[in-house]
C-alpha cells in the first residue's frame, strides 16, 4: 500500500513526521508529496486518490484496515475545496514530490523555458505582457512592463531578484509554491532571467522558512543543467518586515541596513548593486512558465477588467476551512469567506475580515460583495496586497486593532522618512487617549490628519499602507470607538 502524506511547514507542525514513520511501522510505503493546501484537514494522508484527514498517530491501524470513519473525506481532487478552484500556479500542489525532476517533468515542466527559448527574449516578453500578469506581491505592477524597461535598460550585467520574504499576517503561499513545487519557481526565474538579459539570479527568503531554504538550495542544485547559463542564489533575509519592500531588500541583498531607498531612479534601472534589476514576486515568477507554455491568451482569459489570471488566495484567522484557495480574479469576499472558507471556526459571526496583511484595510459584511480585483478593492479603499484574507469574528475589538497598526509600524519602520518613524508611534499614542476615554472625537480627527499625512508622505508602503487598516476600522467601525464604549471596557 503506497501512502502520500505532505512534508509541507504546516503538514509537519501537525504531526506529518510522527504520521508518516506509523504507516512504515505498518508496513506501508510513504511517499512524501506537498500539500493540497486544505491546511485544516492536515496531516492530511491520501491512499489511490482517497483522502483521510485530519489525522493522527492512533488513526493509522483504522486508515489501512479500511475503517477511518469520519476521516474519510473521498476523492481529494473531487473535494468543493479543490474542485472549485483554478488551479494554474498551484497546478502540482499535492500531486507531485518536490524535488524529483522526473514528477516536474512528466507534468509540464520545463515546456515554458524550451518556448521562451526558441521564441526568444523580445517574444517572451511580449506573451508576459499580452497575459496581462501583474505582480503578485501586492503592487500590481504589470510585469511585462517591468522586464521590457529592465530589458531596454544600457548595461551588461543585469539581475533578476525573486521577493520571497512572504511577511504579511495570513499569508503562506510563497511558502508552500517554493516548498511544495521549487522547479516551477526555478523555471519562472530562468524564463525571466533570459527575458531581461540576466544570467544571475537571487531569491531573497525570509529566515523563518526554512524548510524552503532547504528545498530551493537542493531543487537549484539539481537543475543547474537545465538553466544553464543562468545561475541562481538563495539568500536568507535577517527578519526585517520592510524588507519586503523591493528596494530595502536590495539593500540587504547587498550587505546594508534593510531601509528604503528614494526613487528614481528605479530598479528597473539602477538596482542591484547598481546594475538593471526586475524584481518579481514568488507567485508572479512561478505564473511564467503557465504562461509561455501555454499561451498568454489561454492566462488571459481567466479573470476580470485589467485583473487578469489567478490568484492564490489565503484563507486564515477565525476561518473553519483555512488553506490556499487559487481561483480566477472576480471571486466576492463573501463566496470566499462563508462559501470557500465555510465562516468562522468559532461558530461566531463573521464581524471584520482584513485582507491583504497588516496593511490591509478592514472590512465589514455590509462590503462583502466586492470582487476579488485590484480596481474594485482601491475603489472600496482597500487593497488586494499578497492575497492574505484573515476572518475576525464579532469578539474582536477594532479600537485595538487600528491601535495594533500603529503600533506594528513602529516596531517595523526602517526610520528613513519622518511620516512613518515618527507619524506611527505619534498615531499609537492617539489611540491610546481614546481608548482611556479621551475625547475621542478630537482625538480621531487627529488621527485622521496623521494618516493623510502618512498616506501621501511616507517613502514606501509600510508608512503609506498604514492608514489602510486605521482608518477603514474608524470607518466601518466608529462604534469601538465612542466614549461610552470605551468607558465601558
Amino acid at each position: 500500500m503506497k501512502v502520500r502524506i505532505s512534508d509541507d511547514a504546516v503538514a509537519l507542525a501537525c504531526g506529518a513526521e510522527a504520521l508518516a514513520a506509523a504507516f512504515v511501522q505498518h508496513g506501508a510505503e510513504v511517499e512524501r508529496v506537498s500539500s493540497w493546501g486544505m491546511h485544516w484537514l492536515e496531516p492530511l494522508v491520501e491512499i489511490d486518490g482517497m483522502g483521510f484527514g485530519p489525522a493522527s498517530v492512533d488513526d493509522v491501524a483504522a486508515i489501512m484496515a479500511g475503517n477511518a470513519g469520519a476521516l474519510a473525506i473521498g476523492p481529494i481532487a473531487e473535494h468543493p475545496f479543490i474542485a472549485g478552484q483554478q488551479r494554474l500556479t498551484f497546478a502540482r500542489a499535492g500531486r507531485t514530490r518536490p524535488l524529483s525532476l522526473d514528477d516536474y517533468a512528466a507534468t509540464g515542466g520545463w515546456k515554458g523555458l524550451e518556448r521562451a527559448r526558441a521564441i526568444g527574449p523580445a517574444a517572451t516578453v511580449d506573451e508576459v505582457m499580452a497575459s496581462g500578469l501583474r505582480g503578485r506581491g501586492g503592487a500590481g505592477f504589470p510585469t511585462g512592463i517591468k522586464w521590457r524597461t529592465v530589458a531596454a535598460a544600457p548595461g551588461a550585467c543585469k539581475y533578476i531578484v525573486c521577493n520571497a520574504d512572504e511577511g504579511d499576517s495570513g499569508t503562506f503561499a510563497d511558502r508552500m509554491l517554493m516548498e511544495g513545487d521549487p522547479y516551477c519557481l526555478i523555471e519562472g526565474m530562468a524564463i525571466a532571467a533570459q527575458a531581461i538579459g540576466a544570467e544571475t539570479g537571487y531569491i531573497y527568503v525570509r529566515s523563518e522558512y526554512p524548510h524552503a531554504v532547504r528545498k530551493l538550495e537542493a531543487a537549484i542544485a539539481a537543475s543547474r543543467a537545465i538553466v544553464a547559463p543562468v545561475v541562481l542564489h538563495v539568500r536568507v533575509g535577517a527578519g526585517a518586515y520592510v524588507c519586503g519592500e523591493e528596494t530595502s531588500l536590495l539593500n540587504s541583498l547587498e550587505g546594508k541596513r534593510g531601509e528604503v531607498r528614494a526613487k528614481p531612479p528605479l530598479p528597473a534601472i539602477e538596482g542591484l548593486f547598481g546594475r538593471p534589476t526586475a524584481v518579481n514576486n514568488v507567485l508572479t515568477l512561478a505564473a511564467i512558465p503557465h504562461i509561455l507554455a501555454d499561451g498568454a491568451e489561454v492566462y488571459a482569459a481567466y479573470g476580470m477588467g485589467r485583473s487578469r489570471g489567478t490568484k492564490p488566495i489565503q484563507l486564515a484567522g477565525n476561518i473553519r476551512h483555512g488553506g490556499l484557495y487559487e481561483v480566477a480574479f472576480g471571486i466576492t469576499l463573501g463566496e470566499l469567506v462563508n462559501g470557500v472558507g465555510g465562516g468562522t471556526a468559532s461558530g461566531r459571526p463573521v464581524r471584520a475580515v482584513q485582507v491583504g496583511g497588516p496593511l490591509g484595510a478592514y472590512f465589514p459584511p455590509a462590503l462583502f460583495d466586492t470582487p476579488f480585483d485590484y480596481e474594485a478593492f482601491a475603489a472600496a479603499d482597500g487593497l488586494i496586497g499578497h492575497g492574505g484574507v484573515v476572518v475576525f469574528d464579532d469578539t474582536v475589538d477594532m479600537a485595538r486593532q487600528a491601535r495594533f497598526a500603529f503600533d506594528f509600524c513602529a516596531a517595523e519602520s526602517c526610520g528613513k522618512c519622518t511620516p512613518c518613524r515618527i507619524g506611527a508611534t505619534r498615531g499609537r499614542e492617539t489611540i491610546d487617549k481614546v481608548l482611556a476615554g479621551g475625547d475621542p472625537a478630537a482625538q480621531l480627527a487627529l488621527v485622521a490628519d496623521l494618516c493623510e499625512t502618512m498616506k501621501f508622505g511616507s517613502l514606501c508602503a509600510l508608512g503609506g499602507f498604514t492608514p489602510y487598516p486605521v482608518m477603514s476600522a474608524i470607518t466601518h467601525f466608529p462604534e469601538d470607538f465612542a466614549a461610552e464604549q470605551v468607558a465601558a471596557e
